[in-house]
């Protein structure tokens, strides 16, 4: 008995269909944050792997040895080891200046495995180092890692964020003037509440189509979407589970205080988070926040929960998010 061998610490990999069951070789698809998906066969006799397949980067220029992925563990508050999957060009100089884009979802035991993104490449040919944070309230490391970032225990999600956050800086990947933060969805709720909560660690933090009226949604049982959320966020009915929610809620604990520069997104025709959810929570925050950072909302007039419909027009959302990032970074080529 063996594992697979594979060559980056941090990867995607399942097994496809192997219909020959008198056969001494496995095909399973892989994919990682350097290499586009694939297609392999592996001989269980000789452990030799034959790539059958690379989905081609088209424009002739991606060359994936230019590229390194890397996994590093940060220290959470309760003592936890979180994981987080790390991409950049090979050669960059960990010296704390790097521009630096944290992702993370963290909820319903979704897991975010470690995925190649060809519109990424413009970020970090650009000198951005890109990372997921393998946060509780995903199914990362198993089930317990989905139990522990729910319900009662949702807030380890949001500080598991934190902690990773602190940490790169900790190692000299950036700084807090070069640290980005970017999820959507119920990773904009974590957005939402890492920015209440260390509104100082991050320059600039992209929320799309955010959850971030927590009890207003939770208590509306007319919403279609609502009880079948009890068993995640809780029923705020009881009251233990809505002082829970109220005291992480982002729009209920927006106050005067420092934001970050945000970019906020949403779709007039979302039925999941409804557009006047992160309307109010900017409103909200432009009352309040006591900088000058930036703070803009953009609501696709067209589009629902998943965004611009279209290869096209979803690549401009994406062109829009990268925008935000370099005028932040002042980087214009």
């Amino acid at each position: 008995q063996y594992y697979l061998p594979f060559d980056n610490e941090t990867y995607g990999a399942g097994a496809m269909s192997n219909p020959d069951f008198d056969s001494q070789t496995l095909r399973y698809g892989y994919a990682s944050l350097t290499t586009p998906s694939s297609i392999i066969d592996f001989n269980m006799d000789t452990q030799e792997k034959t790539v059958l397949k690379e989905t081609e980067i088209l424009g002739g220029s991606f060359n994936k040895d230019n590229y390194e992925s890397k996994r590093i563990w940060a220290t959470a508050a309760d003592g936890t080891k979180v994981p987080i999957s790390m991409v950049y060009r090979k050669g960059m100089k960990m010296d704390g200046t790097n521009p630096f884009l944290m992702y993370a979802y963290g909820s319903y035991g979704a897991t975010i495995d470690p995925y190649f993104s060809s519109t990424r490449l413009s970020l970090l040919d650009r000198g951005f180092i890109f990372a997921i944070a393998h946060i509780r309230g995903g199914q990362y490391l198993g089930r317990s890692w989905y139990e522990d970032g729910k319900l009662l225990k949702k807030k380890n999600t949001f500080t598991d964020f934190i902690d990773a956050s602190k940490h790169v800086i900790a190692k000299g990947y950036t700084s807090a003037q070069h640290l980005y933060a970017q999820g959507g969805s119920a990773g904009g709720l974590l957005m939402g509440a890492v920015v209440n909560l260390a509104p100082k660690l991050y320059n600039g933090v992209i929320a799309s189509v955010p959850f971030v009226d927590v009890v207003t949604t939770m208590l509306d049982d007319t919403i279609p979407l609502t009880t079948g959320e009890y068993d995640e966020w809780g029923n705020p009915n009881d009251e233990q589970y809505y002082q829970y929610m109220k005291s992480y809620s982002p729009y209920d604990n927006v106050k005067a205080q420092y934001y970050p520069n945000m970019f906020v997104t949403t779709g007039l025709h979302d039925s999941q988070v409804q557009y006047f959810e992160p309307a109010k929570w900017v409103a909200r925050l432009r009352e309040l926040k006591t900088d000058d950072n930036v703070l803009f909302l953009d609501i696709n007039m067209d589009a629902g929960h998943g965004g611009a419909s279209g290869r096209f027009e979803a690549l401009k959302e994406v062109a829009k998010d990268y925008a935000f990032l370099l005028d932040l970074e002042q980087i214009s080529k």
